[in-house]
């Protein structure tokens, strides 16, 4: 294992878009991103740990910098704060990651290009406006209302976790598990 430096003594916030999750434990919440950092002309890796993170959600994370022999230069988050994306760019990468069954890169472009930022609204609130965009028939329409009402629950579930207790750190299998099960 490498031996990693003593992170810096000052707290530093780095904020920005995550363009990539490299890593991420379903059990324990443990997450490498590649975040396009404000300020930053590079991506910055930052390690950190998150109940649920997909490309193109906005981090806000605090903690310090470490230089790790293998890895290089490295952000360690001690708190990171997620944030569903508000840009074009951002909102067709976080549907284009996978997370929402039917929904790939290749719909996710065709939706952004159909609604703009109002996609999540359109999901949400007329959902049957989704079969407006070409090849969205009433399956698919299906799968993404219920792939979308399934991360729904499962980001409900964490943030009331997170709030009312220790980081769920070690729930967030679990919790994914129990996702599908009707909750009534």
């Amino acid at each position: 294992m490498a031996q990693r430096a003593t992170p810096s003594a000052a707290t530093e916030v780095l904020a920005g878009l995550v363009e990539r999750v490299t890593f991420h434990n379903d059990e324990n919440g443990f997450c490498v991103l590649r975040v396009k950092a404000r300020g930053q002309r590079d991506l910055i890796t930052v390690l950190g740990h998150a109940a649920m993170i997909s490309a193109g959600e906005f981090v806000q994370a605090s903690g310090g910098w470490i230089n790790d022999r293998v890895h290089g230069v490295q952000f360690r988050a001690s708190f990171l704060k997620v944030a569903a994306p508000t840009t074009v760019e951002g909102i067709e990468k976080y549907l284009g990651s996978g997370m929402i069954r039917g929904i790939g890169p290749v719909y996710a472009r065709k939706l952004v290009r159909a609604f703009s930022e109002q996609v999540f609204e359109i999901i949400e609130q007329e959902p049957a406006r989704l079969r407006e965009v070409t090849g969205i028939g009433p399956k698919r329409a299906g799968q993404i209302i219920a792939g979308w009402a399934e991360q729904r629950v499962i980001r409900e579930i964490m943030l009331f976790l997170h709030s009312n207790g220790p980081a769920p750190r070690g729930r967030c299998g679990s919790i994914k598990s129990m996702a599908p099960m009707p909750f009534s």
